[in-house]
């Protein structure tokens, strides 16, 4: 009999312990250590997700960090063979905002970054000359802290 109430406690404290590990994972889950930076960005009231979407016209682009990082890349059809680009940054000390566009030929025609802290703080232009079609646009938001916007339209 002694030896069946053992195994009865033994079982017991098992079962506690068995009951007590998702307890304790929900708790470090959920814990206030978890890295909260982030960046996003945003084309034509779209955020960006996954590397998916596509645009036609004029881009009207924004993006906003918190001392996190992101890469993202869209598809824009640009029916020239130049395209005027704008993007500025504002509230930052850290970070870097990176702009990548290839022609349909995978031609990089601008690759232009502008670092937080420092000045200029904005970009314009005009791309190199590429072949007309659809062209991939590449943002970099590296360890940004604050926003920002870029626009690109069909150049001449």
């Amino acid at each position: 009999m002694n030896f069946e109430l053992f195994n009865n406690y033994k079982m017991l404290r098992i079962s506690k312990l068995l009951l007590l590990i998702p307890v304790l994972m929900l708790f470090i889950a959920c814990s206030n250590d978890d890295d909260d930076t982030m960046a996003k960005v945003t084309v034509n009231g779209t955020v960006l997700v996954e590397d998916v979407s596509d645009f036609n016209g004029d881009i009207d682009a924004s993006f906003t960090g918190n001392g996190g990082w992101v890469t993202r890349s869209f598809m824009w059809n640009n029916n020239l063979t130049t395209a005027d680009y704008n993007a500025d940054i504002t509230a930052t000390t850290d970070g870097s905002f990176r702009m990548i566009v290839e022609d349909s030929q995978a031609v990089v025609v601008l690759d232009k970054t502008i670092e937080g802290g420092t000045e200029p703080d904005s970009i314009d232009g005009v791309t190199a000359s590429g072949s007309a079609g659809i062209w991939t646009v590449t943002i970099i938001v590296t360890n940004f802290k604050g926003d920002g916007s870029f626009s690109l339209s069909e150049g001449n």
